[in-house]
């Protein structure tokens, strides 16, 4: 979490900004935009830039060339944020050095560097505590560790400091990763509570339902949209619709003008040669002959150049209605079925319990659940409550401390977390591919790899250089893609880093996916997309079915 502080009128302009990555890729070329008290969401296809236009726009990265000015202060809530676990409450929230000259003040000690740095904060602890409260925090002493609160609590303590601070302006880069529901509902009640201005990067919908505009990235430049995600979402629907409308009216263009150019072509050659048999048989001076002659062909080469010049600016027409659906075009991965039967028995736990070494109770404690057939069940539960040890029990990967785990053989349950779990980060894409499906045909393989947009050089990335939504997509393809489909599949968070294509792309697939599911999600969107037919406290209470609207 960093804090820039300038002279305030509450406004950050980006001007003819330029940013190259450290492999020579320019993310940025001559972007110029403006954020003052509106909230923004940044959104964008994996890759695009988003986190790095968060830290230039924060100062954090110097720009190729251009300029930012940050007439505000401005405070970032970074997408990875990882404090020291040891430091105290207070550090995250950015106090610590004046609660402490606080306490010199308050014994006698104090300095004049001290008053400084109190300044008018006198009153500091209960406001921190207060502003804690307003989080749903406020039994959290300030003195407390880091490490001694969940993630989604940390996430929540920074988001406190940020709001403690007071600053003009914020930058959060992908602030409801990792978090649970009652976390996600403390960020959007803050979201909508701040009178600032605020820039968020994020995919999750529900928080983009909660802001005033849209700026969309892309490889081909910037596009604003004003207003929250249901109005970008039905912009950009008839966006897709026009440039598909476009492209067939290109396409229809170029066919007739190809026609035509053929058509004067054959008229032009039939009149050729007709002058050239009148020629032929006329009784006139050789050099008027050869005059008509230049003159035909300069006729014809004049007709020819007009119908081809006619038929090439068609092509370009059709070339960029092409590119222009490309551009908005979503992934589609297609799924096979399963095969797998209504009544079946997938997974069935009696009781499970089970406990870390060292720790006070159980993680999981006397847990049971049965799935049958083509069911979806998600585990919920707050951080911390062992969705993730109920997940990794039903794969097998824990055995119970007590009562007893049956679910379908390894070959039918496949796995698919956030992090890309099972793919070797040393091999490419396609290697990884062929290691689950040593089998398939080559060409079946590559036929596989582009329907999950890894065709020809995407496929020979290393899984290791891959984002994380293309480490993701990677998984999605080892694990569905291939000739036999899992009748259980387990997911654990499976949308943190989609983009949004990338997340509808899946809750398509998952859609089409006939096998039972089982997993972790707080992204209650994605839950509605694929259907979940019944939730599960993590904690052993009954299942209920899920209402959907």
């Amino acid at each position: 979490m960093t804090t820039t502080t300038s002279v305030s009128d509450g406004r950050i302009v980006a001007e003819r900004l330029a940013y190259s990555s450290a492999d020579g890729r320019a993310l940025f070329h001559d972007l110029t935009l403006s954020f003052g008290r509106e909230r923004t969401a940044v959104i964008g296809p994996n890759g695009s830039g988003k986190t790095t236009l968060v830290r230039l726009l924060a100062g954090e990265l110097v720009p190729s060339s251009g300029t930012v000015h940050r007439a505000c202060a401005v405070a970032v809530l970074p997408q990875e944020f990882r404090p020291d676990p040891d430091a105290p409450l207070s550090s995250v929230l950015r106090i610590d050095e004046r609660l402490a000259a606080l306490r010199r003040m308050s014994s006698g000690t104090g300095t004049g560097a001290d008053l400084e740095l109190v300044g008018d904060d006198w009153d500091l602890p209960e406001r921190a505590t207060a502003v804690l409260a307003r989080f749903g925090l406020g039994h959290l002493a300030l003195e407390r560790p880091v490490g001694a609160v969940s993630g989604g609590e940390g996430t929540r303590v920074a988001l406190a400091g940020l709001a403690l601070g007071r600053p003009d302006f914020l930058l959060l880069d992908e602030p409801t990763n990792h978090l649970d529901a009652a976390n996600r509902a403390a960020l959007y009640e803050f979201v909508e509570r701040w009178t600032g201005g605020l820039l968020c990067v994020s995919h999750d919908r529900a928080l983009l339902r909660r802001v005033d505009r849209i700026v969309e990235l892309s490889t081909t430049g910037v596009r604003v949209y004003g207003g929250n995600y249901d109005v970008y979402r039905s912009l950009r629907t008839a966006e897709e619709t026009a440039a598909v409308r476009e492209l067939d009216s290109a396409k229809a263009a170029l066919r007739k003008a190809e026609r035509d150019a053929r058509d004067i072509r054959e008229r032009q050659a039939h009149r050729d040669a007709k002058g050239r048999r009148s020629r032929a048989t006329a009784n006139m001076p050789k050099i008027l002959l050869n005059a008509r002659k230049a003159n035909a062909q300069k006729t014809s080469a004049h007709v020819s150049a007009i119908s081809e010049r006619e038929v090439e600016e068609r092509r370009d027409r059709a070339r960029a209605a092409r590119q222009r659906v490309e551009e908005r075009e979503r992934p589609r991965f297609g799924v096979a079925s399963s095969g797998l039967p209504a009544g079946r028995v997938v997974l069935e736990m009696d009781d499970v319990i089970v406990r870390y070494p060292g720790a006070a109770r159980a993680v999981l404690d006397g847990v049971s659940l049965r799935i049958v057939g083509p069911e979806r069940v998600a585990i919920t539960g707050a951080n911390g409550s062992g969705k993730s040890t109920l997940l990794r029990v039903a794969m097998g990967w824990m055995k119970p401390d007590a009562g007893a785990m049956r679910r379908l053989p390894d070959e039918e349950v496949a796995w698919l977390d956030q992090d890309g779990a099972g793919l070797d980060p040393s091999l490419s894409v396609l290697d990884n591919f062929r290691m689950f499906h040593p089998a398939m045909h080559a060409t079946e393989v590559r036929y596989a790899l582009a329907r999950f947009l890894f065709s020809d050089v995407a496929a020979l990335q290393t899984v290791g250089t891959l984002s994380g939504g293309e480490r993701l997509r990677a998984s999605l393809c080892c694990v569905l893609g291939g000739a036999r489909t899992p009748s259980l599949l387990v997911l654990d968070e499976p949308t943190n880093h989609l983009d949004l294509d990338a997340l509808e792309a899946l809750e398509a697939a998952l859609r089409e996916y006939d096998g039972a599911l089982m997993l972790v999600s707080h992204d209650a969107g994605f839950l509605n997309a694929i259907g979940v037919d019944r939730e599960v406290d993590a904690q052993g209470l009954d299942g209920n079915p899920r209402s959907r609207p």
